[in-house]
């Protein structure tokens, strides 16, 4: 079966990373003759190393983009593919017209956000990354949601496969030291409430000289975080917090730390490297993976919503277990990696991505269904480009 692949800009971020390692899951594993197309980025290192095709489209900030539109058909058209696989929402609308219409070829979206967003065909295949998120799918009407968690190689990702002494030594880290990781794009959108409630709870243990942070990642939030670590090592008197940069590679941070912090496939590739792993999310929400707390990720993915309580204890509380008991650290890190062997191996995964692939191909959507699906997408589309150009002249 011949399968593209319509994937996220090949910026540094973890969707790239599970987009490309099941590329090659679906050709070496299962056979399939596999394209991959995006917008370039340093990202493409990967798809390089991992020998796959790689079909380079127009960058874009605003979906629908005609120009990539245009690229798509033709790609399409030299490709004949059997399905194409789209990667989230912002694709999907570059996607619906000339590849589910015009050319009636058969697609799958999957969809890695933690929300479900509206855009999304409710009658094409379409995934979603946690239990809970495919509930509320089933809910809204998608007839066709189904369950692809984020996978983890956990070959490439375990324990002892990467040295971490040059880690460790490139950044100052003392033998004696706890370094705390994080593996995340530097954005305002998500991520960057976590790394300052992380930064905060260094600023409230930092009495212990043992605590080191570390930061790998880069993105438009740096300038803004790297001010506020400033602040908070220039009080505790010393470098606690530090920034590596992004790693195209960042198993050395995985392998390096004591304690990982973060959410989805980071924290997932934290577990995998027999880390202890403290989920922070949004709006407060922080909480220690533990077999107390198994059941909570399971459904709801490495990730959560809290109430908004300005608070910072629960996550403190938890850092200092776990900086206060090597037994802990070491009990939890096996605990997570053998549920990550459990339920988010590539191999698992890889095989279900490729029975829904199959599925797709060969129980394509009914045209009118697919019509019905374009016209609702377009619709919302433009509504939204509506609603966001009042605002802005508004303003």
């Amino acid at each position: 079966m011949k399968v593209l692949i319509f994937g996220h800009r090949l910026e540094v971020g973890g969707t790239q990373v599970n987009a490309i390692e099941l590329s090659a899951y679906l050709r070496d594993a299962c056979g399939h003759q596999v394209t991959y197309f995006a917008s370039a980025g340093p990202m493409q290192d990967l798809l390089d190393n991992a020998g796959i095709t790689f079909r380079p489209i127009p960058d874009t900030r605003s979906h629908p983009s005609v120009a990539r539109m245009r690229v798509i058909d033709e790609i399409i058209r030299l490709e004949r593919p059997d399905v194409v696989h789209v990667w989230d929402w912002p694709q999907w609308l570059d996607a619906f017209l000339g590849i589910q219409l015009y050319r009636k070829v058969p697609v799958v979206v999957t969809c890695m956000s933690m929300v479900v967003p509206s855009l999304l065909p409710k009658r094409a295949l379409t995934t979603f990354g946690t239990p809970d998120l495919v509930s509320q799918a089933r809910a809204a009407g998608f007839r066709r949601a189904e369950l692809i968690v984020p996978p983890v190689d956990v070959k490439f990702n375990a324990p002892d496969v990467i040295d971490p002494t040059a880690f460790r030594k490139q950044f100052g880290i003392a033998e004696q030291d706890v370094l705390v990781v994080t593996v995340s794009r530097l954005t305002d959108w998500m991520k960057s409430e976590s790394i300052r409630r992380t930064m905060d709870a260094v600023r409230a243990l930092g009495s212990d000289t043992r605590l080191r942070f570390a930061i790998v990642g880069d993105g438009t939030a740096r300038n803004d975080l790297e001010e506020y670590a400033r602040g908070v090592n220039a009080e505790l008197g010393r470098d606690a917090i530090l920034f590596s940069g992004a790693l195209l590679d960042p198993r050395p941070g995985y392998a390096a730390a004591d304690i990982v912090v973060g959410m989805g496939g980071s924290a997932m590739r934290g577990m995998a490297f027999s880390k202890p792993v403290i989920v922070v999310g949004e709006h407060g929400f922080s909480d220690l993976f533990a077999p107390e707390t198994e059941e909570f990720f399971t459904f709801n993915g490495m990730y959560g919503l809290g109430d908004g309580n300005p608070s910072n204890d629960h996550l403190i509380a938890a850092l200092k277990r776990l900086l206060d008991s090597s037994q802990d650290r070491r009990s939890l890190g096996d605990f997570a990696r053998q549920y990550v062997e459990r339920h988010y191996s590539i191999d698992t995964i890889g095989q279900r991505l490729n029975e829904l692939l199959e599925t797709a191909a060969t129980s394509p959507v009914r045209f009118r269904h697919a019509v019905h699906d374009a016209v609702r997408t377009a619709s919302l589309a433009v509504a939204g480009r509506l609603t966001r150009r009042h605002r802005s002249q508004q303003h």
